[in-house]
């Protein structure tokens, strides 16, 4: 199974890696929202997740989600978004644009393996 982790930390874009890793996820990395879209184009068939940062240059994780919404090749694919946007309106936000989970950061690896199987058991 395929998941885009897309945030423009490096760093972070390889602890995500390494721990969707643990539940069978292979990691395509993009570093803003911008390459998260341009993956999606050319895998939609084989990506199974998608976790997005709200803030990325060139294209907002938010506006990931909104476009994906709109578009029928993406509507279905589960997405968490991760971020340091903790107040309760940014996080209704994000989920009434179509997230189906968001957890915060910083946050620990079984918090987010919890955060992730709950996307994927609700979707």
């Amino acid at each position: 199974m395929k998941a885009i982790v897309a945030d423009d930390s490096r760093l972070i874009r390889g602890i995500i890696e390494k721990t969707t890793a643990l539940i069978g996820f292979e990691a395509v990395q993009a570093g803003n929202g911008q390459e998260a879209m341009n993956i999606l184009e050319a895998n939609a068939s084989e990506i199974h997740l998608v976790l997005l940062d709200w803030n990325m240059p060139i294209l907002s994780g938010l506006d990931v989600i909104k476009k994906m919404r709109r578009d029928d090749r993406f509507k279905k694919i589960p997405v968490l978004m991760i971020s340091t946007e903790s107040e309760d309106d940014r996080i209704q936000e994000a989920l009434s644009a179509g997230a189906q989970g968001y957890l915060t950061k910083p946050f620990t690896a079984e918090k987010l393996l919890d955060a992730i199987h709950s996307v994927l058991d609700n979707h």
